[in-house]
């Protein structure tokens, strides 16, 4: 016969003469187990632990293929002191004589045209401008072509020709400078309008004036205006003296 708890305590205290108020008590039987409940939601993450102290190294690893990139350049380095003088050594065999040596005489010709560049160019005792191997002088005076070319000779020099934009522009400034129109280099050849250097051969650069040249065999000397633009003009006018060296 199954007892529940309570009849079980009463029947102990009546044995041990304890007494005590008792009311009904009426006993069942166990019921049928429930269905279980359903399963409650999952609960938050907790915090994360401390942080452990760092394990030992691992081993080390194959070396890589790909080299790193280099590293900054370090501090110069102090200079070291000079070694002491070594002994002298042979003696090379002879150059060739001074008059056989091709770069030393191109060297020499060169020193040498420069000298005597400045040496005409200051004879003019006027102004001065070199463009590339060139330079140009004037002596600041007024004459005819036949002149200006004979004082152009003197100096060692020829009349001015300007063969590029940039010679026309420094022998224009010479122009403007001194407020007048000068000769160039420039002579009229045995067709009328056909104009050549000195020595014959046909002219590579031109700036004529719009409409120049027009004198069509009456003109055979060119002038240069103060802008640089060019006339065909009678030899016989005063214009100003320009050199080339």
């Amino acid at each position: 016969m199954w007892l529940s708890p309570l009849a079980l305590t009463l029947i102990l205290m009546a044995a041990s003469g304890t007494m005590c108020e008792v009311k009904d008590v009426c006993v069942g039987r166990p019921g049928i187990p429930g269905i279980p409940g359903s399963h409650g939601l999952p609960g938050r993450d907790g915090r994360d632990g401390a942080k452990g102290d760092p394990g030992p190294p691992g081993p080390r690893g194959p070396p890589g293929n790909t080299p790193g990139s280099p590293g900054n350049d370090g501090l110069p380095g102090v200079p070291g002191q000079c070694g002491e003088k070594g002994e002298p050594g042979e003696r090379g065999p002879p150059g060739l004589p001074a008059h056989l040596d091709e770069v030393l005489q191109a060297t020499l010709q060169d020193f040498r045209h420069q000298i005597l560049q400045t040496k005409g160019a200051l004879s003019l005792q006027g102004s001065i401008l070199a463009v590339g191997k060139k330079v140009f002088a004037t002596n600041g005076q007024s004459v005819t072509f036949d002149a200006a070319q004979e004082a152009c000779a003197r100096a060692g020099g020829s009349i001015a020709v300007p063969r590029s934009p940039e010679e026309n522009e420094a022998i224009a400034s010479f122009a403007y400078k001194y407020n007048t129109y000068a000769y160039v280099g420039l002579t009229e050849g045995p067709s009328p309008g056909d104009f050549r250097y000195s020595d014959g051969t046909p002219v590579n650069y031109t700036n004529w004036y719009p409409g120049e040249p027009a004198g069509q065999g009456t003109e055979t000397c060119v002038e240069m205006y103060t802008d640089g633009q060019w006339n065909d003009k009678s030899c016989l006018y005063y214009r100003l003296t320009i050199c080339e060296f």
